[in-house]
Formats: C-alpha cells, sequence, structure tokens
C-alpha cells in the first residue's frame, strides 16, 4: 500500500489502499463543482396543517457560497427572529452547492425571505425541529478539474471495488444455501456504477485543513494539560498561515516562556478575524495564569461546540490510528476476525445507502466470526472500532490489542475522557468500512464521481484515492 500524504500521516492516515498513481487535480474549482444533496428521511405534514401542532416548518433550501451557520443566521435575521428558532441536520461547506433541509419554528411559509444565492422551497411542517439523527446520508456529484492522468481514474475504480471483495474467509453461502454475488463483480473499471469500498477515516478537515492542531488541543484536554491545550491552540504558528498570523503566534509563544507575560499585548497583536485566540488571551489578561482552572476558563472562551470538538478530533484521530494499524498488520477491514465488535446496518436507511447501526453490535467469536463474515460481504453488517469514551469497552482478540495499543502509545484510557463541562465524553463506536457505488464519467482533464455516503462519513478519504495530492491542494 502507498504511504500517504505527511499532512495525512499528521492525523492518523498512514496508507492509502489503492496503489494505482493519482489523478491529481483540483476540488471545487468552483462551487458547482462540488454539489451535495442531504438523503432525506422526514415525512412532513402540509404546509397549512395547524401549526399549534405542527410548528416547525420544513424547508429544502439549495445554497451556492454559503456556509450552513451564515445561511441559518441570515434567515433568522431577515425574518426578525431568534437564531435559535432555525434548525438543520448537517453541517455544509461553503464552497459548493448544497442542497440540505431546514426547520423553522413559528413562521407561515409566506414569511420565508428571499436570500441571495439560496433557493428555499416549503416542503410542509413538522412537530419538532431537526437534529443530527434526522440526515440519513448525502448525495455527491463532484468534478475534479485541471487533471493531469484522468485515465488514472479507472484503475484507482478498479483497486476499491477489489479491496472491497478481498473479503476472504469461508464466506461462500449464507445459512439460507444461497450464494450471492460476489462483492467485485464490479470491478471492470469500464462498468459504472462499480461498488468499492474504502478505509472510513475521518477526513484532514476534521482536525483543521491550513492548520491541523484541533486533535492535539483534544489530546492536551483529555491528558489534563489545560495550560497546553491552550497554548497549542493560540499559539503554534504553522507556516501554511500568513505570516502576520505567525507572528501573533510567535509571541504568544514567547509570552508563555517569559517570567512575566503580557497577555494583554499578545491579545493587541492577534489579528481581529481570529477571535477564540484573542478571547482566550483576553481573560488570561483579565484573570491570569496561574493555575489550571486559569487556564481551563481561558480555554472555555471558545463555543460550546469548538470545546466539544476538541475532544471529539482526539477521539477521531485515536480512531484513525487504529485503523493505520490494523492496515499495517494486514487485518481486514471488509470483515471481521476474532474478537472484533461489530455492528449491524441500518435497516431504515435509503435504498442503497450502506448505513451502519452502531447502537446494534455483537462480538465476533467463534462460529459467529464466519456469520458476520457473511453479513459484511453482503453490506449487512460492518467491523467497527471505538471513538474511545468514559463507557468504551475495548474488543477481544488481536482487535482489542490494537485498540489498546494505539491508546497506550496515546497515554489515554477510557476514564480520561471524564471530564467538566462539554469536555465530556462517553465515547461510541464507528464502522472501519466505507461502503458505495460509485459513477465515474471522463473527460479530457476532468472527470465526475457520483456516489453517497451516510451521515458523519467524509466525501474526501474517497477523494484521495483518487487524486492522490496535498490535502490543501485539493
Amino acid at each position: 500500500m502507498r504511504e500517504a500524504h505527511p499532512l495525512e500521516r499528521r492525523v492518523g492516515i498512514e496508507r492509502y489502499v489503492s496503489d494505482a498513481a493519482g489523478t491529481g487535480g483540483r476540488l471545487r474549482a468552483s462551487p458547482e463543482d462540488f454539489r451535495v444533496r442531504e438523503l432525506e428521511g422526514m415525512d412532513p405534514e402540509p404546509a397549512d396543517s395547524d401549526p399549534g401542532d405542527y410548528p416547525h416548518l420544513l424547508l429544502r433550501v439549495t445554497l451556492r457560497g454559503w456556509d450552513t451557520n451564515d445561511y441559518a443566521r441570515r434567515l433568522s435575521d431577515a425574518l426578525g427572529v431568534s437564531r435559535e428558532r432555525v434548525a438543520w441536520a448537517g453541517t455544509k461547506d461553503k464552497h459548493a452547492v448544497t442542497t440540505q433541509l431546514f426547520t423553522v419554528r413559528d413562521v407561515a411559509p409566506d414569511e420565508i425571505p428571499e436570500v441571495r444565492d439560496a433557493d428555499a422551497e416549503v416542503l410542509g411542517r413538522v412537530g419538532r425541529d431537526l437534529g443530527f439523527g434526522d440526515l440519513a446520508g448525502n448525495a455527491f456529484e463532484i468534478r475534479v478539474t485541471d487533471v493531469d492522468r484522468p485515465e488514472n481514474a479507472a484503475a484507482v475504480t478498479a483497486e476499491l471495488a477489489s479491496f472491497l471483495a478481498d473479503a476472504g474467509g469461508d464466506a461462500e453461502a449464507d445459512e439460507g444455501g444461497d450464494a450471492e454475488a460476489d462483492a467485485g463483480e464490479n470491478d471492470d473499471p469500464s462498468s459504472y456504477p462499480a461498488e468499492v469500498a474504502v478505509p472510513n477515516y475521518f477526513g484532514h478537515q476534521r482536525f483543521g485543513s491550513r492548520r491541523p492542531v484541533t486533535h492535539e488541543v483534544g489530546l492536551r484536554v483529555v491528558r489534563g494539560e489545560w495550560r497546553e491545550a491552550v497554548l497549542t491552540y493560540a499559539g503554534n504558528p504553522f507556516d501554511a498561515e500568513p505570516e502576520g498570523t505567525q507572528a501573533a503566534r510567535r509571541f504568544v509563544d514567547e509570552q508563555a516562556d517569559s517570567a512575566d507575560p503580557d497577555w494583554a499585548a499578545a491579545v493587541e497583536r492577534m489579528p481581529n478575524r481570529l477571535r477564540y485566540e484573542r478571547s482566550m488571551l483576553h481573560r488570561l489578561a483579565q484573570d491570569g495564569a496561574e493555575t489550571d482552572d486559569d487556564w481551563r476558563h481561558a480555554l472555555e472562551a471558545v463555543p460550546r461546540n469548538l470545546q466539544r470538538l476538541f475532544v471529539n478530533a482526539a477521539q477521531s484521530y485515536a480512531f484513525n490510528r487504529i485503523l493505520s494499524e490494523r492496515l499495517e498488520r494486514g487485518m481486514p477491514l471488509t470483515r471481521p476476525v476474532e474478537g472484533d465488535v461489530v455492528c449491524f446496518s441500518d435497516r431504515d436507511a435509503p435504498e442503497g445507502l450502506y448505513r451502519p447501526d452502531t447502537d446494534r453490535t455483537q462480538v465476533a467469536t467463534g462460529r459467529r466470526v464466519d456469520v458476520m463474515a457473511r453479513h459484511c460481504e453482503r453490506g449487512r453488517a460492518f467491523v467497527t472500532a471505538p471513538l474511545v469514551g468514559t463507557e468504551t469497552e475495548f474488543a477481544e482478540g488481536e482487535p482489542g490489542e490494537v485498540e489498546r495499543g494505539v491508546m497506550d502509545e496515546l497515554g489515554l484510557e477510557p476514564a480520561d475522557f471524564d471530564l467538566p463541562g462539554e469536555f465530556d465524553s462517553s465515547g461510541t463506536r464507528r464502522a472501519v468500512l466505507l461502503r458505495t457505488e460509485v459513477d465515474v464519467e471522463t473527460e479530457s482533464d476532468a472527470y465526475t464521481l457520483s456516489f453517497s455516503l451516510p451521515s458523519g462519513s467524509y466525501a474526501t478519504v474517497l477523494l484521495r484515492e483518487y487524486l492522490k495530492t496535498s490535502p490543501r491542494e485539493q
């Protein structure tokens, strides 16, 4: 397997699973090159239904060049209502054309305003606002431009189909005695759509595209190193940042090493656009930086969702490391080995969407290993690895050895996630394999990939196998 780009290895992604050379190219040369449509799971009542019973108006909105949070703020401002009355199921990138659902509480259909580069359609009324669990997945149509070797897309597709087909074991037939079609029968690159799979890594953007430090902050938090967490976020300059930003971060590092730090001066030097860093430094200037509580208070200057994201990113980094270690050892992702924790697929997922249900798990031991392998081969089940938290129970056998080994290398254990406030996490499990059908249309210097993924998975972990370029160039 090819070694991953150094920036990817920094976030725990060590390998590509396709050995074919990449195509090169760019993503998002224009927003229209990256189209995302939410796969919906809501069944609304008519728009003229009683708003007392169904107070939330359900909208399908197509956005061009809008960040989800920014559009929600613009919508609430135009309506003259609190931002808390607007909800959505998934956050999307602004450098794209996205079609997604929103709910707005206590608003009539004819009050929905026209907003630039936003096309809103009223679908009806529902009895509650949207939440993350309401999003089944996303359908993508992504055009890769400025491609050096478009012909390589077919070779990558074939290898990803072979990776999925490499289920191994004795899965010749299920209990009914009828063998189903091999998962790799579509490994002919001229046959589309092709069924493929990649490791279900957390994409580079989970950790910060330009400055991947979110997980480093989270690791410091979980270890109780509050001072180091703040300095990792507010100091610690990266070459990819503007020189003025690097200089401001270097000044923070200098103050941290000083016997008499001037945190007020650090606030003044930090660019206004880096408002979270400024908020942290302001608390240090105002309240002092003598105790762990002072440093934790400074870190809590950021919004609650970012506090949670720090710890989530640390869990994601450990997860990526576990997947990479399985690949290094030659352990399969497509089927379980003795001791693996396997989850079943979501029975209610839209047709063609392979969506794991991590609330339904079973340990693969003895005869169950082959039985669960057959389910995994057919997309009915998935091998999992932990997003470690206080309630995590590691797998058995070699999978458990891998999981514990990564946590030992990081100096962490589940009890460390028993943290104050928003930093606390009980943990969960996540499928190690991302499975989908991909359609490829090739042009002379571009190609388009069409596929669907379950919520919580990253399109970039499929795209990276095709481009094989730096995450910053995509």
